[in-house]
């Protein structure tokens, strides 16, 4: 049995986000050829999230420096202490389902947040002599990013921030097979949208099977 962590960043639901309506079809058809795997549900705009912030460094200064957990301060305990039930739950995951739109060429903050809460030294990834090393060769990931415009290819790709930055921190985390669905250019194309949202939703519906 597998665990999957489905990361959604959307603060609308399925009926009003693209993103959102193509997630939904995908972990479902991923319920489907796999029901014997675990599906967590992790709405970040419900989620807990701490930003590094100087209660936690102050928190991971005093730590690293022999520190017990109790001696920390109290907001210092309670941002350190979510940190580490964020980065723990994500190791122990085995697979992967970002879900976000694109806004202003990236992703939403509190995606931004949640990334900063597992690149974790010792957790995701370790520091050697030839350089940083990724500590989650045996996992997978998906993104599946919306867009107005398109980004994913042609003109405009070089202004996309969102998918190409999480490819990035998949590979420093080691994570090798990472994939990407797009649903993209309804703002460009108001009159195919509902048409580009059902072409994404047979590719996602695919995809989840060999998942």
């Amino acid at each position: 049995m597998a665990t999957v962590l489905y990361i959604t960043a959307h603060p609308h639901d399925h009926q009003t986000s693209f993103s959102m309506a193509v997630g939904k079809q995908f972990i479902e058809s991923y319920r489907d050829a796999h029901p014997q795997d675990e599906v967590i549900t992790l709405d970040l705009y419900k989620q807990d999230i701490p930003h590094i912030d100087a209660d936690v460094f102050s928190g991971w200064g005093k730590l690293r420096s022999g520190s017990s957990f109790d001696q920390l301060s109290a907001s210092e305990k309670s941002k350190t202490g979510r940190l580490n039930e964020i980065v723990e739950q994500y190791v122990a995951a085995d697979k992967y389902v970002y879900v976000s739109p694109m806004w202003n060429f990236s992703f939403p903050p509190i995606l931004k947040a949640y990334i900063d809460a597992i690149c974790i030294a010792g957790k995701t990834f370790k520091y050697t002599e030839s350089g940083p090393v990724g500590l989650l060769t045996d996992k997978k990931a998906i993104h599946i990013q919306a867009s107005g415009g398109v980004y994913s290819e042609g003109p405009a790709a070089s202004f996309e921030s969102g998918h190409s930055y999480l490819k990035k921190i998949m590979q420093f985390h080691g994570v090798s097979s990472f994939e990407g669905i797009f649903v993209e250019g309804m703002a460009a194309t108001p009159d195919q949208a509902e048409s580009i949202k059902d072409k994404a939703i047979a590719k996602a519906k695919e995809a989840a099977k060999s998942f």
